[in-house]
């Protein structure tokens, strides 16, 4: 069983600046969870607690059943993999592999079943005697997962391993490695600072934010209903707009008054929600790009007026940057469109896929 649980868990380097406080996480045995955030968000510091490669400065830490807070490293029976390979140089690939099974003093015949059974899984038999310098960034990845592998872990803890790749091999690599965790049905842990790595790969996310824990749930949860701003602003490509206003009630409708605009809230979106405490409140509106639509123009002055400042041609559709009322806006439109720079264009807002932010707490109304 390698379930993993982090209970109040704090870290800090000089008992005054906490780069973890008061963690709560707990990793179900086989699950695939990432920490994901931005850098210095502390989620390579929680996955070197769990590996004991860093001393956690309160809280208890458990493996299975097993408070592991005092417990070696070597003795947690965990296998990192780590951003830089970590290979040695002089060694071959199968010699890098047996490496930490001849430590371990295990036989000669157990330690080629193993390597030539991980070598088979990752692909890497026609390059076990080749040294590191003479593989690709790719093969050197699979190299160290292959490592990992041998050692038969309950955890696989993976920080950042694919950020020295390039797009292709990271797109390749992250198939490989969810593939690897279906068919091992072992648990992993994996850091990343890359949305599109956390959102493809991940039973469930963890977003981390200043050492704390921003919401921590499966990836199209926290897509579609992301607890406060930060959530928001930091999943999805292009992120979330958002724009400023205040939240209005007349006569038993909702809604956000911006700008001399009014945008009405779709009752079915505030059905279960007490809006009392916010009405005549600052808040955010969140519109994700495919919510920003281009609309005909016409005569009627009451549309929603922007000017085009970038047009970014991606295939089938075109990223459009836009000015409205001084916000930069993005949204989405057929190529064939034919929207040229500093055009004049109308806006529609789908305000059944908005998403309502409390600007003083930055915690979501609705979703």
């Amino acid at each position: 069983m390698a379930e993993i649980r982090l209970v109040n868990v704090d870290k800090s380097y000089d008992g005054k600046n906490w780069i973890i406080k008061d963690l709560n996480l707990h990793i179900y045995d086989t699950e695939f969870v990432v920490l994901v955030g931005p850098s210095g968000c502390g989620k390579s510091t929680t996955l070197r607690m769990i590996a004991g490669l860093e001393e956690a400065t309160g809280g208890d830490i458990f493996i299975g059943d097993t408070r592991v807070n005092d417990t070696p490293p070597k003795d947690r029976n965990i296998a990192m993999v780590f951003q830089n390979y970590a290979l040695y140089p002089h060694y071959s690939v199968y010699k890098n592999m047996a490496f930490s099974l001849k430590l371990k003093r295990m036989s000669k015949a157990e330690i080629d079943s193993r390597i030539q059974a991980a070598s088979e899984i990752l692909g890497l038999q026609p390059y076990l005697d080749r040294k590191p310098k003479a593989l690709s960034g790719g093969q050197r990845q699979r190299v160290a997962l292959g490592r990992a592998l041998v050692r038969n872990p309950a955890v696989f803890l993976l920080d950042e391993p694919l950020s020295n790749l390039d797009a292709k091999l990271r797109n390749q690599m992250r198939s490989e490695i969810s593939k690897l965790h279906n068919r091992l049905k072992t648990t992993f842990v994996y850091v990343t600072h890359d949305q599109v790595e956390a959102m493809t790969m991940g039973e469930r996310i963890c977003v981390m934010n200043e050492g704390k824990i921003m919401q921590y749930d499966k990836p199209q949860v926290l897509y579609e209903k992301p607890a406060n701003l930060f959530v928001a602003g930091f999943l999805g490509t292009p992120q979330m707009n958002m724009l400023p206003g205040v939240l209005r009630q007349e006569a038993g409708t909702a809604f956000v008054e911006e700008k001399g605009h009014r945008h009405i809230i779709p009752e079915n979106k505030i059905r279960d929600v007490d809006l009392t405490p916010f009405i005549d409140k600052d808040v955010i509106i969140g519109l994700r790009p495919e919510s920003v639509r281009l609309v005909d123009n016409g005569a009627d002055t009451s549309r929603l007026r922007a000017t085009v400042d970038l047009v970014e041609l991606l295939g089938a559709e075109a990223q459009l940057l836009l000015n409205y009322e001084g916000n930069t806006l993005t949204a989405r439109s057929p190529v064939k469109s034919h929207v040229a720079l500093e055009e004049a264009v109308s806006l529609g807002f789908d305000m059944q896929d908005a998403h309502l932010f409390d600007k003083e707490s930055e915690n979501a109304i609705f979703n």
